[in-house]
């Protein structure tokens, strides 16, 4: 029998439950013991300090233990967020914590971790399992979709679905109004989120960090050129996204990027209207409305994809445990579950870390970029 435990770090998001559930199913099922470690690596030093038992972290098959006549109701993978509670501050890694996070594990005396995390989490828990010899099994989760050798990060496909809602909904404020509206959209340093649900959601113009790294002139006047177009065919309202990693005109991370796109836009048209293009003169009264639509990407239901990819991802880490492989993440490559080492996943992201650039970005030559561009799209 084996002793194995699971935890969550860094940024919440959907699926996580999903992934927990398939584990302690998939793990119980061969008679082993699973340990839910709360609140990321923290919980690991609460072990220590005695704040917690460790019989009492013990997970069994969700279910059986609602009251009433629901009882043995499976609802696990529907619910979003984390059971187990996630953390995303601090650094374990400092010595005087790395020491008691340590001696947490060694109190458990597991087998091997189940960790549902993004690039960061992974790099900073993988750095603790080589100084403890732990054997770890990585799950990739972000919305941000930006872990380095996999398509699909759990997460992603449901924050796609959250974002394209918003901007079906607000198509239709857009339209009623004649307004421009600029959607300011999560990613971290990665377009993927945006690229995706810009199509998705009929957006106009989608700028990601990968195509338009920043608001420049050249940028802006694109937009404007485009926005005119639009108008100039009948159209006038519009709809734009933007990722939260395009920096300013001046080359810095802004919180409300988009907003300031919103004025840049009414800026230059206006602008352009004085310098005697009269094109963008009727431009010069259009109402440009931001909105950041914030945490509720990281929040809702898990779609079915990120259920079913939760699933996958977890009773494989079972399996890899169960076959004597240490130190692996599992990926989703090519509409299936692979397998990629540790030891190739890490150097990548530390270097990419370390050149403050994207684990995992849009590619130059995405097909989704072409695609965007082939429906008359502008993405920089």
């Amino acid at each position: 029998m084996k002793k194995i435990g699971i935890l969550t770090s860094g940024g919440d998001c959907p699926g996580l439950n999903a992934v927990i559930r398939a584990v302690v199913k998939s793990a119980t099922r061969r008679g082993w013991d699973v340990y839910g470690i709360p609140r990321g690596t923290d919980g690991f030093i609460q072990i220590y300090n005695g704040q917690c038992q460790p019989a009492d972290l013990k997970l069994r098959e969700h279910g059986y233990d609602i009251p009433g006549v629901v009882q043995g109701l499976d609802v696990l993978q529907f619910l979003s967020g984390s059971i187990l509670g996630s953390l995303s501050k601090g650094n374990p890694n400092e010595p005087a914590v790395a020491q008691q996070v340590l001696a947490g594990y060694a109190m458990l005396g597991l087998d091997a971790l189940v960790v549902v995390g993004g690039d960061g989490s992974l790099d900073i828990i993988c750095n603790l399992a080589a100084q403890g010899n732990w054997n770890v099994m990585a799950v990739p989760k972000t919305i941000d979709n930006d872990v380095p050798f996999t398509e699909q990060s759990v997460g992603f496909s449901t924050a796609v679905d959250t974002v394209t809602d918003a901007l079906y909904d607000l198509t239709f404020t857009a339209a009623s109004h004649d307004r421009v509206m600029v959607v300011q959209v999560m990613g971290r340093d990665a377009g993927h989120l945006g690229l995706n649900a810009g199509i998705a959601g009929g957006a106009d113009v989608i700028l990601i960090p990968e195509r338009a790294p920043q608001l420049t002139l050249a940028v802006i006047d694109a937009v404007c050129q485009h926005l005119a177009k639009i108008r100039s065919e009948g159209r006038l309202f519009a709809l734009m996204v933007v990722a939260e990693g395009v920096r300013s005109p001046g080359g810095t991370l802004e919180r409300n990027i988009g907003e300031i796109l919103a004025q840049e836009v009414y800026d230059h048209s206006r602008n352009l209207c004085k310098a005697g293009h009269a094109a963008f003169c009727a431009m010069e009264a259009v109402d440009t409305r931001s909105t950041v639509l914030g945490h509720i990407q990281r929040s809702g239901t898990p779609s079915a994809f990120d259920r079913l990819l939760a699933t996958s991802y977890g009773t494989k880490a079972v399996e890899l445990i169960a076959a004597g492989q240490r130190n692996q993440m599992v990926v989703w490559q090519g509409g299936q579950v692979q397998v990629k080492a540790l030891e190739e996943v890490l150097p990548v992201i530390r270097q990419c870390h370390q050149d403050n650039r994207c684990a995992g970005p849009v590619t130059s030559d995405s097909a989704l970029v072409q695609v965007a561009q082939a429906i008359g799209i502008y993405v920089g």
